[in-house]
């Protein structure tokens, strides 16, 4: 690791729940865009997870540049808020953006912010460090309106996770006290856990390719059937035969919706999906197929 030099950040590991354990400590998760940020008095660069600079896409986090007095790298994750939670799909309209003026408009008037949760290098690496000792470190920074350090628990991990699902946000992460710094590493060390929500959704079709097959998912609103997403299976699922079974129709079931090389039926089956949210146009992030339930009528 060099200062002003991309690395590949730590990465965490998914597991399904939430535990206690003294040798832990507990913090939200944020639903944003995983960043380092290598600032000093004469020196702001942004690199996302990939290796990308993006530093000109947020030019109203150069602010952070007046609260660091030596050469600092930050982990953390660029959020933009709405009504207080983070919103993902606002930030990615945000992150798409290349023009400059429109640019220069969101940073004026829908501001990001850099949610730190690690200080990496401070003068020198810090990373060999237990963790809870860069938090230390990373205390000694004011937070601002464009960095403000995540806040973590001790122990308790279950009693914030339950606190994550009242509030729906998207999840905890769960990291070892005295972990090091784990340059492109995916640890278990570090793990994440996801506030997913279950829900039934009819199939209104499926697109078969080569590589999988995918359930066209809709629900019905104001006596319309809204396409709500895809969800990939496995052709030995039950329900594909029971589809493969079914008379085809020539029209998409959907309300203003159409995909090419879709197979469409009449919405009867239902599934169960497990997903993260809803996007702002009520499509699912990140959906995961569970079973096939009551078929109807």
């Amino acid at each position: 690791m060099k200062f002003g030099e991309y690395f590949k950040p730590m990465l965490l590991t998914e597991v399904n729940k939430s535990f206690d354990d003294d040798e832990y400590l507990y913090e939200l998760k944020f639903d944003g865009i995983r960043a380092t940020i290598h600032v000093s008095p004469s020196t702001f660069i942004i690199y996302n997870r990939n290796g990308y600079d993006i530093t000109y896409l947020y030019p109203e986090l150069k602010d952070i540049q007046k609260n660091v007095k030596d050469k600092c790298i930050f982990d953390g994750e660029i959020v933009s808020f709405e009504n207080t939670y983070p919103s993902f799909s606002k930030l990615q309209q945000r992150s798409h953006t290349k023009d400059k003026s429109k640019i220069a408009a969101f940073a004026e008037n829908e501001p990001v912010c850099f949610v730190v949760f690690d200080c990496l290098y401070k003068n020198k690496k810090l990373i060999t460090l237990p963790l809870i000792e860069r938090k230390k470190v990373l205390e000694k920074f004011k937070d601002s309106n464009y960095f403000i350090k995540v806040q973590y628990t001790l122990k308790e991990g279950n009693k914030l996770f339950k606190k994550v699902k009242k509030a729906n946000l998207e999840g905890i992460v769960a990291k070892k006290i005295n972990s090091e710094y784990e340059i492109n590493t995916r640890t278990r060390n570090w793990l994440k856990i996801k506030n997913f929500k279950d829900e039934e959704f009819y199939v209104g079709g499926y697109i078969d390719t080569k590589a999988k097959t995918s359930l066209l998912l809709g629900e019905y609103r104001d006596n319309k059937f809204y396409f709500v997403g895809k969800v990939s299976i496995t052709r030995t699922r039950d329900i594909y035969n029971k589809l493969a079974r079914m008379k085809k129709k020539s029209k998409s079931p959907f309300y203003e919706y159409q995909e090419k090389n879709a197979k469409y039926v009449n919405p009867k089956l239902k599934c169960e999906v497990t997903y993260l949210e809803r996007t702002k146009c009520n499509n699912l992030r990140q959906p995961v197929f569970k079973r096939s339930t009551k078929k109807e009528g």
